[in-house]
Parts: C-alpha cells; sequence; structure tokens
C-alpha cells in the first residue's frame, strides 16, 4: 500500500493514535465548508424577518459555528487544538431551495490542516438554524456538508469537483 493511501490515524495494529505533526513545516492552512438548511418557504421568510420566536437565527447560527469551530478539537477524536487565526460563517438565503446556505472559512498558521474546523462550523451553524427553527418546521433538512477547498500543506490544495 503507498504511504498515501495509509490512514495516518491508526496504527499496524490497528490502533488510534494522534499524528505527530511536530517535524512538519509551518505554512497558512485555509479550508471553506458549505451545507445547506432546507425548508418550507414560510420558515425561510419567518427567519428571514427576523420572526423567529427563539430571536435571530442567523446571528446564532454564525456565532454557534464560529465557536462550535473553536472546539473542534474536543468533538473529533485525534484532531490537534489550532490556534485558529480567522474563523467566518456567512449564511446566504437561497429561495430556490428553499433554505439558506451556509459557508465557513476556517485559517491558521501551522503544521495541520483546518479542514476539520470548517466543516464543525458549517455544520453546527446548520444544526443551530434547524434548532432555532423547529418549532415553525420540523421537516427541515440539513443537507451537503462538505468541503469545498483547502489550501496550505503538503497535501497541496484541493477543490471540489477538481481531479
Amino acid at each position: 500500500m503507498a504511504e498515501a493511501d495509509r490512514l495516518t490515524h491508526i496504527g499496524a495494529a490497528g490502533e488510534a493514535h494522534m499524528v505527530d505533526v511536530g517535524a512538519k513545516a509551518e505554512t497558512e492552512r485555509v479550508a471553506i465548508a458549505e451545507g445547506t438548511v432546507i425548508m418550507l418557504p414560510a420558515t425561510l421568510e419567518t427567519i428571514l424577518a427576523g420572526d423567529a420566536k427563539k430571536g435571530d437565527v442567523l446571528g446564532a447560527a454564525r456565532i454557534a459555528g464560529i465557536m462550535a469551530a473553536k472546539r473542534t478539537h474536543e468533538l473529533i477524536p485525534l484532531c490537534h487544538p489550532l490556534l485558529l487565526t480567522k474563523v467566518a460563517v456567512d449564511i446566504e438565503p437561497d429561495r430556490s431551495l428553499p433554505g439558506l446556505r451556509v459557508r465557513a472559512q476556517a485559517r491558521v498558521t501551522g503544521k495541520t490542516g483546518v479542514e476539520m474546523e470548517a466543516l464543525t462550523a458549517a455544520s453546527v451553524a446548520c444544526l443551530t438554524i434547524y434548532d432555532m427553527a423547529k418549532a415553525i418546521d420540523r421537516g427541515m433538512v440539513i443537507s451537503g456538508i462538505r468541503l469545498l477547498e483547502k489550501t496550505g500543506g503538503k497535501s497541496g490544495d484541493f477543490r471540489a469537483g477538481e481531479g
């Protein structure tokens, strides 16, 4: 099996371990992830009008996503704690869904990537939208959580849909 095809968190005997990144170079690393929350048109309008009973859905979701990115190492086994230099969560309405599109960006200058932090931010922002609007629409669907792109590090750049 080629080195690139091996799982880095699993030893030869199948035991889990945290990867030693001590010898890796510090580089700027950026990751962008997305997700969507599909809902009834009336639910979307209620959220956009600021009329949800629990308050500012979009503001709460942004903050929840940022906080989640900062705690990713506490949620995902074997993730390294990172000194993030930036986390941004943008939420845009998409009436064609209908619903909300969430995009999260995480940035660090460090020895390991920030893909998990961006994915966690997008996921938790979507979950927060669901939580805050579930009283009016329990049928909402969270979907499309995925990495859109990442830059930096030994493995190079990645963009979804490119090879």
